[in-house]
């Protein structure tokens, strides 16, 4: 199972290894939630369950699926429309409520935020979508400092003979970029797919389809949104029993190409390295940490695999995400289960 969107850093290619290493533990924690690619991968039944994240659009989209998927379908099923990208990505930012009642309420969520979210983030090409230092219009102080996204506001053409209908000398349309620079949407596809995620089946069930399993999957996972540290302490973890603990912080900034993440923070790689090495001698937690070779020194008490990531948002822009794919590295604390022999075989390849 996977999620209906693609999302930078997922790490689907290496589950296996992690629940290897975790085994069918009876309580689950993913404090940096994102395509949830690992928890959607268990090989084993779900039991106790938690994930967070701090990005309001993803949280809200795993909550909705989970109590209403089908009006997130509804909202979600829409063609590919550039127009509609950029007046839904305006609209969706400018959603202020939205994000407080998203961090104070566990219950609240917005099914058509869900879909309108996820509908964009598949057409949606880079980094970006829903990033509101993306949308705050340096025009509208007042209206950015209150949190409101705005477009600038541009003064009419003044050049010699004006263009388009005001032109008596062009004799072709002027192509030139005029206000809001505006994204081509994403229009990969092959010949059974229009689109990506939500876009990639023209069948009219398909995404209801989809949704329904994802909310079959996800009945009992409990879905938080807020800072990491808020799913990581004893309630949450060791009273429960023995905890795996998947930390898939984003990349340090000097790792990563930047604006890849909606909600970022230059130092968040280091706490979360801080906190796991605090933790890595409590037998009842299983901890796993993603990350680069070379962004976190770990005690020798950890082991270390490596792997190779297929691509993505990775390999755009200035192409570190290209050279970072085979960087790719996971730590696992010293009380996760030994390795197997199909697995140290497999790690042979990748490398």
């Amino acid at each position: 199972m996977k999620a209906p969107f693609p999302w930078f850093g997922g790490k689907s290619r290496v589950a296996h290894l992690v629940w290897e290493r975790f085994g069918d533990v009876p309580n689950y924690v993913e404090p940096f939630a994102g395509s949830l690619a690992v928890l959607l991968n268990r090989p084993t039944n779900p039991r106790i369950e938690t994930v967070n994240d701090l990005d309001c659009f993803l949280s809200n989209f795993w909550r909705a699926i989970q109590f209403d998927p089908q009006a997130v379908a509804d909202h979600a099923d829409w063609p590919v429309n550039e127009a509609d990208l950029h007046a839904r990505h305006l609209w969706l930012v400018n959603q202020t409520d939205f994000r407080e009642r998203m961090k104070s309420d566990p219950d609240y969520f917005d099914p058509k935020i869900a879909g309108w979210w996820v509908w964009g983030i598949c057409q949606w090409i880079g980094s970006g979508w829903c990033s509101k230092p993306e949308w705050a219009g340096r025009g509208n102080a007042s209206r950015a400092a209150r949190g409101i996204a705005t477009v600038d506001v541009k003064r009419p053409q003044l050049k010699a003979g004006g263009s388009g209908v005001f032109s008596t000398w062009q004799a072709r349309p002027c192509m030139r970029s005029q206000g809001v620079n505006r994204q081509l949407p994403d229009l990969s596809g092959d010949s059974g797919a229009a689109g990506r995620g939500v876009h990639a089946s023209a069948r009219s069930n398909a995404l209801t389809d989809w949704f329904a399993d994802l909310q079959n999957r996800l009945r009992k996972v409990r879905v938080c949104c807020g800072d990491w540290k808020r799913v990581l302490g004893p309630s949450p973890t060791t009273k429960i029993g023995i905890t795996g603990v998947f930390l898939d912080p984003p990349y340090s900034q000097a790792e990563r190409s930047k604006k890849i993440y909606s909600e970022d923070s230059p130092s968040i790689a280091t706490e979360v390295r801080d906190w796991a090495i605090e933790n890595g001698e409590n037998p009842q937690l299983r901890i796993a940490l993603c990350g680069y070779e070379g962004e976190h020194v770990m005690p020798d008490s950890w082991k270390c695999i490596a792997w190779k990531a297929a691509g993505g948002y990775g390999n755009q822009g200035d192409g570190l995400g290209r050279a970072n794919a085979g960087r790719e590295r996971i730590w696992f604390s010293q009380h996760c289960l030994s390795a197997s022999l199909f697995e140290r075989g497999l790690n042979e390849l990748i490398l």
